[in-house]
């Protein structure tokens, strides 16, 4: 008796409205865990800043560890460029920076998820290093076209090594070891 009292106050399932409510629940967390990530990706890379650390020809950004997110989640690709365009209104390099990093952040961040199931004794490294690739070639042009003397080869190279070294050790000694945790713990779910 309880359950047809139960199942006329509540009314006809709607299997159609319960997908709909599903649906709504996984777009509610997508939208969540972007505005995070690229919250969290601007904050670090402001803190970075007020070390000296984000912009120009070395840099050591701790946001940069989370470009291996895309891994663990699609949210991650938006939420790194959106993330990166926000932390670049501070950069020295202006408009072209806001373009250039934003675009090597996207262009990481799909080719990392792209990458993800191929592991080396279940690390992601291929996937740590698109974020290396990416950063090394673009930012080091827009770095070298900054030069007192213009777009070099030396100049190139020196600023590729540069944003390319440092990037690796964030990823490497940062991001694989957040990825590592975050995919051991309990926090994804």
């Amino acid at each position: 008796f309880e359950t047809i009292l139960t199942g006329i106050l509540r009314g006809p399932k709607n299997k159609t409205k319960e997908k709909k409510m599903n649906a709504n629940k996984g777009t509610v967390r997508y939208l969540v865990e972007t505005g995070l990530i690229a919250a969290l990706y601007a904050a670090l890379t402001y803190l970075c800043s007020f070390f000296g650390l984000a912009y120009g020809s070395v840099q050591f950004r701790i946001s940069e560890a989370l470009t291996l997110l895309p891994v663990l989640t699609p949210a991650a690709i938006p939420g790194l460029t959106i993330g990166c365009l926000l932390a670049n209104l501070g950069s020295i390099f202006g408009v072209v920076d806001i373009i250039c990093g934003t675009l090597a952040t996207f262009l990481a961040a799909l080719c990392s998820r792209l990458t993800r199931q191929i592991r080396i004794k279940g690390w992601p490294v291929l996937s740590a290093l698109c974020p290396v690739i990416f950063n090394a070639l673009i930012i080091g042009i827009e770095i070298s076209w900054f030069l007192p003397e213009g777009l070099t080869w030396t100049g190139f190279l020196a600023s590729a090594a540069g944003v390319g070294l440092g990037e690796l050790v964030i990823c490497l000694g940062l991001g694989l070891p957040l990825i590592r945790f975050l995919e051991k713990t309990s926090l994804l779910k």
